[in-house]
């Protein structure tokens, strides 16, 4: 059975202040889904956002967003689980940070229980520690770890649904004749000094953190796909169907 990483966005999952129930669902609905297929391991962020949903602190300071990312992680897979819960699934917390990563034995511990969930068919739901990262040690975003994750732990492909729905050729925003890519197999380093912007007041990333997962992932054959999370049509198709259809595909010509 291939195994696949998903990672989600603040924006697809959070709105100013809320959860957004509805994206949620239909996302646990495409999760359990694919679990039937795959091995499936989710890289979540929202942590932060949900923790506004209970406290309205201001996020500036990093010791206040640690507190809305405590208050807010239990809340966010509590959300998951009923979810899942519908469809006779179950999730199951890890929380990473780039320690983890450093060292053979820790990397191999991270496989090692994600391979038990797996095995048991838990979904691993990662997410940075917030809590517990500090500067010198924090990804600042989840599209570098959901990298890591996807090559540490022997995944076939990343999935990063976003509020990008693929990787244009200039901003889609700014410009109507902007082009997207269906392919791409090397990453141009023009590309990488672009200003990174997330989506939403809540996301860390931007376009130019996913094309350094990409970048990373080519450069260990394997492959990344990114495309729209507030319409999974693009994805379903992709995944179950093997049809593409829309997104942006990063992989090396075989």
């Amino acid at each position: 059975m291939q195994r696949i990483v998903i990672k989600v966005g603040s924006h697809i999952i959070s709105e100013k202040y809320t959860l957004s129930h509805q994206r949620l669902e239909n996302l646990v609905e495409f999760l359990a889904s694919l679990m039937d297929k795959y091995e499936v391991i989710l890289v979540t962020s929202a942590a932060t956002s949900t923790g506004n949903t209970k406290l309205n602190l201001d996020r500036t300071s990093l010791i206040n967003k640690q507190v809305l990312a405590a208050v807010g992680q239990p809340y966010l897979i509590a959300n998951y689980n009923e979810y899942l819960a519908k469809y006779g699934k179950l999730g199951g917390q890890i929380l990473l940070t780039p320690k983890d990563f450093e060292f053979k034995k820790s990397k191999q511990n991270v496989k090692n229980v994600i391979n038990a969930m797996t095995h048991y068919n838990i979904l691993p739901i990662i997410n940075e520690n917030d809590v517990t990262a500090t500067e010198e040690y924090f990804f600042g975003d989840n599209d570098s770890l959901s990298s890591l994750v996807a090559h540490y732990c022997d995944a076939n492909l990343l999935v990063i649904l976003s509020d990008i729905d693929g990787f244009y050729d200039k901003n889609p925003h700014l410009f109507k004749d902007a082009k997207r890519f269906d392919r791409v197999e090397k990453i141009k380093n023009k590309w990488l000094s672009e200003e990174a912007k997330g989506g939403s007041e809540h996301g860390t990333g931007g376009i130019v953190t996913k094309l350094k997962a990409a970048k990373f992932l080519l450069s260990k054959n394997k492959k990344m796909f990114l495309a729209s999370g507030f319409d999974l049509k693009v994805a379903k198709a992709f995944l179950f169907e093997n049809r593409q259809i829309g997104g942006t595909l990063f992989e090396k010509k075989a």
